[in-house]
């Protein structure tokens, strides 16, 4: 399969460099980043070990392939569904944090628009090498639910390149029990600069269950079915396996960038307000984080 990976950041380059085992895979990513895969390949290291030579540019414009994983911030879905549009691909795949990322690209792009997830631990460790901190699996679906041929496709792509892989018909359910394990989990440790065990134990499992509960209950207003057991039990997983990892959203405090907290626990409270519902833990949490951007110069 001819795949392109728009936003070789960490998990990008990661789930990208795992699929150029197998298939003829494109990077869009930063230059110092391309220039250093068009020298010496991308070195894959930790969970997972190799070194791969997948085509690599920084130019996103007049692609065409047969899939395109999206693998960008949040904020930057809408720029990238303009640049995808200017090429030709059979299915998008959105392998990004928060929500409403498929709802954009859907927009803009003809192409079928599939939803994943990706609990892969992923550090960009310099240009041209990237870690895996921890193994985990990537689930996939259509964004709005069910199974068209083409998942089937994509997931039998990435299960033949050594990902565990899931092709699911209930993606929104997913997508919301995902959010809730972000939302209790990225927040939480970016402003208290520890790592995802922290969740784990008092205090920060009661700022973190209390915003997971939020979102199960924002999800069903939603109409979609996930229970407050079965969302924190989720985050507390996820939690337990990633305890050592670092989460994205402090990777991005840490590198003093803009972070996602818009489309994790902002959407939350969004999400909630349209709802008629309440969510204070979320909306103190995306209350510090954006102010921690404003106060760094980067929001």
């Amino acid at each position: 399969m001819e795949i392109v990976v728009f936003g070789a950041g960490s998990l990008g380059s990661l789930v990208g460099g795992a699929l150029a085992r197998e298939h003829a895979v494109t990077l869009v990513g930063r230059e110092n980043h391309v220039e250093a895969i068009r020298t010496g390949g991308l070195s894959l290291e930790g969970e997972l070990e190799a070194v791969v030579r997948p085509r690599a540019t920084t130019d996103g414009e007049e692609l065409a392939a047969d899939l395109a994983v999206v693998a960008v911030k949040s904020f930057d879905t809408e720029a990238a569904a303009e640049t995808l549009a200017t090429g030709s691909f059979d299915a998008v795949l959105s392998l990004q944090n928060g929500m409403g990322n498929e709802e954009t690209l859907a927009a803009e792009l003809e192409a079928t628009v599939l939803a994943g997830t990706a609990s892969y631990g992923a550090i960009l460790r310099e240009p041209g090498i990237v870690e895996c901190t921890g193994l985990g699996e990537v689930v996939l679906g259509d964004w709005r639910g069910g199974r068209p041929r083409i998942a089937e496709r994509v997931g039998g792509a990435f299960a033949s390149s050594g990902l565990e892989t899931t092709v699911t018909g209930e993606m929104p359910r997913r997508l919301w029990e995902k959010l809730a394990v972000n939302a209790g989990i990225n927040a939480v440790t970016a402003l208290t600069a520890t790592q995802n065990g922290a969740v784990l134990e008092p205090p920060a499992n009661d700022l973190a269950r209390a915003a997971a509960r939020e979102t199960a209950r924002v999800a069903r207003a939603d109409g979609v079915r996930l229970s407050n057991r079965e969302a924190l039990a989720a985050m507390e997983r996820i939690a337990a396996e990633t305890a050592a990892n670092t989460s994205s959203m402090r990777q991005d405090v840490l590198a003093d960038r803009r972070t996602e907290i818009d489309a994790i626990n902002g959407y939350v409270v969004d999400r909630a307000a349209e709802r008629g519902l309440e969510a204070p833990t979320n909306r103190t949490l995306t209350m510090l984080v954006r102010a921690w951007e404003r106060g760094r110069g980067c929001r």
